[in-house]
């Protein structure tokens, strides 16, 4: 399929990729409206002093990557526990994964394939997550990967 842009100029993939972009940046502004308003941080208004430091540990990289760190760990803890909970994972796989969430680049690849997979499917996750990850190419006309279910 070859996208052709409104003058039925050909579309780079330079273009396609931009789009892409866009409607994925679409997609999580739709669902950050969703949430609506956060949570407030404190149950007292912050003074003027607080608002900046806070802003500069906010706004570090550092506390950026601990936070997601942070994320990745509730994921694997709680997809784990399910998992064994309700006799998804075998003993000797459950071992090997958590063994894999011991490093910062493990648990962000294990997050990633617990966060795509069902329960179900937790004998799945590769023993290796984070050797072969790569950006996910599908070829035009497949089918979507993920199914929405309305409700």
């Amino acid at each position: 399929m070859r996208l052709v842009s409104a003058n039925s100029a050909p579309v780079s993939n330079k273009e396609v990729g931009k789009v892409e972009q866009l409607q994925l940046e679409n997609v999580v502004r739709e669902i950050d409206n969703a949430f609506g308003a956060e949570m407030p941080f404190t149950n007292r208004p912050l003074t003027e002093l607080e608002t900046e430091v806070l802003a500069g540990v906010f706004g570090d990289e550092g506390f950026q990557r601990y936070t997601q760190d942070l994320a990745n760990r509730q994921i694997i803890r709680d997809y784990l526990t399910n998992a064994v909970m309700l006799g998804s994972i075998e003993d000797d796989r459950f071992v090997v994964l958590a063994q894999q969430a011991g490093t910062a680049k493990g648990r962000a690849a294990l997050a990633l394939h617990m966060l795509m997979l069902s329960l179900e499917e937790a004998n799945d996750i590769p023993l290796n997550a984070g050797a072969g990850l790569k950006k996910l190419r599908l070829a035009p006309g497949s089918p979507p990967q993920l199914e929405l279910i309305p409700g």
